[in-house]
């Protein structure tokens, strides 16, 4: 009696097993769907993906040859920003920012910082990085995010031409032949030289876009 009721109960569970297999599974599936996704930090469906780019719209001048790092600027959304359950962060909101690098040398560079940017429910953090400066070809972008003024080869090099030229008839009525050799000489070098430092500050005015690229995924408050 014993053995029947001991084989009875193993066939039992053995019955049982593929239907407790299924629960578990289902289980599982539905705390993996419960919880957040990741791709690098976790986020869920309110949040706008990391890699996104946007557009804003500066509201102050940034002008390298005036600038201060630390100092604060502010910008707008220049179009709306979707999260994948269709929450928006209407084009207009407001984002704050700061200089986190500035350099008003021979070659100009200005790095921007985001910090926050406004939704329709508070301030959430945003970090972003500077892809593009868009209708500004003599400004350039780097990889880090960093705003740079590309050297105009073309104009320096007519500046040193015309320096030359200059410092040639100088030197030809100082001291003749040889005198306008030294004078081309160092006429071209004074002449590119001011082809250098003419524009090589970054002037950003109000009303100029950016184009941002989402370093981490932003949150898209629902309440």
């Amino acid at each position: 009696m014993k053995r029947w009721s001991c084989f009875l109960v193993f066939a039992l569970l053995l019955a049982a097993l593929p239907a407790l297999a299924e629960w578990s599974t289902q289980d599982s599936r539905e705390i993996r769907e419960s919880r957040p996704a990741r791709t690098g930090q976790a986020y869920g469906t309110n949040y706008i993906p990391e890699g996104t780019r946007f557009v804003v719209v500066l509201d102050d001048r940034l002008d390298t040859s005036r600038l201060q790092q630390g100092k604060g600027f502010k910008a707008k959304l220049g179009e709306d920003l979707a999260a994948p359950n269709g929450e928006i962060i209407p084009r207009g909101k407001r984002v704050k920012g700061h200089i986190s690098a500035v350099d008003a040398g021979f070659h100009g560079r200005l790095l921007l910082s985001f910090d926050q940017i406004d939704t329709n429910h508070g301030w959430v953090p945003l970090a972003a990085t500077v892809t593009d400066v868009p209708g500004e070809h003599a400004i350039k972008t780097s990889t880090e995010g960093e705003v740079e003024r590309s050297v105009d080869k073309r104009r320096t090099t007519e500046a040193a031409i015309a320096g030359a030229a200059v410092g040639a008839g100088t030197g030809a009525l100082a001291g003749g032949g040889r005198g306008a050799v030294i004078g081309a000489a160092v006429g071209g070098v004074v002449g590119g030289t001011a082809g250098l430092l003419t524009g090589r500050n970054i002037n950003l005015n109000k009303g100029q876009q950016l184009e941002l690229q989402l370093d981490r995924p932003l949150q898209v408050p629902s309440h």
